[in-house]
């Protein structure tokens, strides 16, 4: 089985709604942390607080994606979308490639952030600037004869498309 799903890539579009759901989920992840730090801080906006903030958030959402990819290699939205990650030539993708994953999936973003944070970007500039860099690190796949994103590259895991579940066939009737 683990030849099959090697070579089955799911579409690029595939991915991007599964990213979309996925981060819908990532706010559900994220919500029973920041209730407690949101209580703790008193709902602070210094900059300290602020920065503890953005911390917590990479930390949760990394230990959720970490956890999730090394233990059977798919969250909540990759199990709708029936997508798996897996580290070839490996029965499971170690905690070492998820974390490295992780951090390489940050490139979705890090560029657009720092264009905002150096060119003083706000709110629809910098949703702009965001939306521009997931665009262009979309593109990535392209860039690759299978098709995998940049940092699945880089990390050396593959995205991959499960077959869809096999139906039940309906019990014969007593007589």
């Amino acid at each position: 089985m683990q030849n099959s799903l090697s070579t089955t890539r799911p579409t690029v579009k595939r991915r991007l709604i599964s990213m979309v759901y996925e981060s819908l989920l990532g706010f559900a992840v994220l919500f029973l942390p920041f209730l407690i730090f949101e209580m703790i801080a008193r709902a602070s906006h210094t900059p300290l607080v602020e920065h503890m903030r953005q911390a917590l958030a990479f930390l949760v959402l990394g230990a959720y994606f970490i956890h999730q990819w090394s233990r059977d290699g798919q969250t909540l939205a990759m199990k709708t979308w029936r997508l798996k990650v897996v580290l070839p030539g490996q029965a499971h993708v170690s905690p070492r490639a998820a974390a490295a994953r992780y951090l390489l999936s940050w490139m979705w973003v890090l560029p657009a952030l720092l264009a905002c944070l150096v060119f003083d970007l706000h709110r629809w500039q910098a949703l702009g600037a965001i939306g521009a860099g997931i665009l262009l690190w979309s593109l990535t796949a392209f860039l690759d004869k299978d098709r995998q994103f940049l940092h699945d590259k880089l990390a050396g895991t593959r995205l991959v498309q499960l077959p869809p579940p096999e139906k039940k066939k309906k019990a014969a009737p007593a007589v």
